[in-house]
């Protein structure tokens, strides 16, 4: 981020939260560059941002003020999504998705990645460089099937923050979360199987039940609190329901932190039931609260949670790192990874284990949880400006997603088309269902670098909206 930007952002921070007044007059750009040790361009380049942004106004020979204040979007309402087993679609456009990774000239805010450009990853970098040159009987040799025990340890002591007490020979290294799921799915599931999910709920998940020939029942689930405890209980007494897939912490694609109390509300169900929980976690460490919130696994005492996370979002993806914490499926889960997958890289964990233990990783978790809650301000910022007034937008408690609905007459799938033409991509919201609600919708990743093209890509995102809609 530039010096200008960062500026800007604690501006717009200062202003979000009262510190400046709307309508109270700004600091002179004399004063802002005195005080933060900045040049008057950086300055000027500063509040240009804000003006862009709306949340600043000039006044010839006065100065800069504080624009009145917008009125925020709603958040959207509880979903009501088809509550019977259906089987998971959307393959063909998921995969579109998955295609368009690999093109630079495409503006990707569809993915999910986050961003590897930080300073804060340079120790990682140089670890995985030493080890290449000086490691090489490590780097070379097969993995433990469990995975680097150094690396377990690591984890281990990570998962107290979450309020987890693990032993490091109770989890298991895997091919990221997306692999920690299925070897979840494999030791617990077989063919023609039921599984509830949250409603809207991640799409590579939603694939994953469709690649293993499992059923979906979507249960209603709140942007703010998530997912309903009354629904999944009605479900499960009326179906044979094998788990329950939950994202409890800054849920993808919503948002939210579940409350602890219907965290402890949905465990205890799952104990009545008898079914698993299959707890993904792989926003957790993202959220904007401090210290995280507790993970469901650390309430549960008899081994039905099988936690599932990876270092996919708060490092790199490409690193492929990630672990499950299998409980009562241990041995279980162990044969299905050898069965499927057999071990993993050695190097990448080893590097992963360094960067933790030198304290690397939680100065780089500060550093991104700051700057991810600046992009979310402002791409929201960005989406107020651009879209239609008729919006519903997700007030995210951590992560990089932001989720918006739109009137019903506008169909995100069509929309999402037409960008593609342009070299732009959204996710539209029938993705993150298995029967292809939510054509209204769409998810877009606020990881992406705050720059002119960008926003200008969401101007045209929020134009194509506005073209729909008056078509429709």
């Amino acid at each position: 981020m530039t010096r200008y930007e960062h500026l800007a952002t604690l501006l717009a921070e200062r202003i979000e939260q009262g510190l400046y007044r709307h309508g109270e007059k700004l600091p002179s750009v004399r004063n802002l560059s005195q005080e933060h040790g900045v040049s008057i361009s950086t300055v000027q380049q500063a509040y240009q941002v804000l003006e862009n942004l709306q949340l600043i106004r000039p006044q010839p020979r006065s100065g800069y003020f504080v624009a009145p204040r917008k009125a925020q979007p709603p958040v959207p309402s509880m979903s009501r999504p088809v509550q019977r087993p259906v089987e998971v679609t959307q393959w063909d456009e998921v995969l579109t998705l998955l295609e368009a990774r690999g093109d630079r000239e495409i503006t990707n805010f569809g993915g999910g990645s986050p961003d590897v450009t930080q300073a804060s990853l340079k120790p990682l970098w140089r670890e995985m460089s030493r080890l290449a040159q000086h490691n090489v009987m490590d780097v070379l040799s097969y993995d433990p099937l469990a995975g680097q025990h150094e690396l377990r340890t690591q984890i281990s002591r990570l998962m107290l923050d979450g309020g987890s007490v693990v032993d490091p020979d109770d989890i298991v290294i895997t091919n990221g979360c997306h692999g920690a799921l299925a070897l979840a799915l494999l030791a617990v599931c077989k063919p023609g199987d039921i599984v509830a999910v949250e409603s809207p709920s991640f799409y590579g998940t939603m694939q994953l039940l469709r690649g293993f020939d499992i059923k979906a029942i979507e249960i209603p689930t709140d942007p703010q609190t998530g997912i309903s405890i009354e629904a999944l209980e009605m479900a499960l007494e009326q179906w044979p329901i094998k788990g329950v897939i939950l994202v409890p912490n800054c849920n993808n694609p919503l948002g939210f932190i579940m409350p602890e109390a219907r965290k402890k509300a949905v465990l205890a169900l799952a104990q009545r039931h008898d079914i698993v929980i299959f707890e993904d976690d792989i926003y957790g460490e993202l959220a904007c609260e401090y210290p995280r919130p507790r993970t469901i696994k650390s309430l549960d005492i008899d081994g039905r949670v099988l936690l599932c996370s990876s270092f996919t979002k708060t490092v790199a993806p490409g690193l492929r790192v990630g672990w499950i914490v299998p409980g009562r499926y241990r041995d279980r889960v162990l044969h299905m990874k050898y069965a499927a997958i057999g071990t993993n890289v050695p190097s990448t964990q080893l590097a992963v284990a360094a960067f933790i233990r030198d304290g690397h990783y939680h100065r780089h978790l500060r550093r991104m949880r700051q700057i991810y809650q600046q992009h979310m301000e402002t791409y929201t910022c960005w989406v107020r400006q651009y879209f239609p007034c008729e919006i519903c937008v997700t007030r995210p408690q951590g992560g990089f997603m932001l989720w918006i609905e739109l009137p019903e007459t506008v169909d995100m799938l069509c929309v999402s088309r037409q960008l593609c033409r342009m070299k732009l991509q959204i996710a539209p919201g029938s993705l993150f269902s298995a029967s292809g609600k939510y054509r209204n919708c769409l998810r877009i990743n606020c990881a992406m670098p705050l720059c002119n093209s960008n926003r200008e890509a969401i101007q045209r995102v929020g134009e194509a909206v506005h073209i729909a809609m008056e078509e429709s």
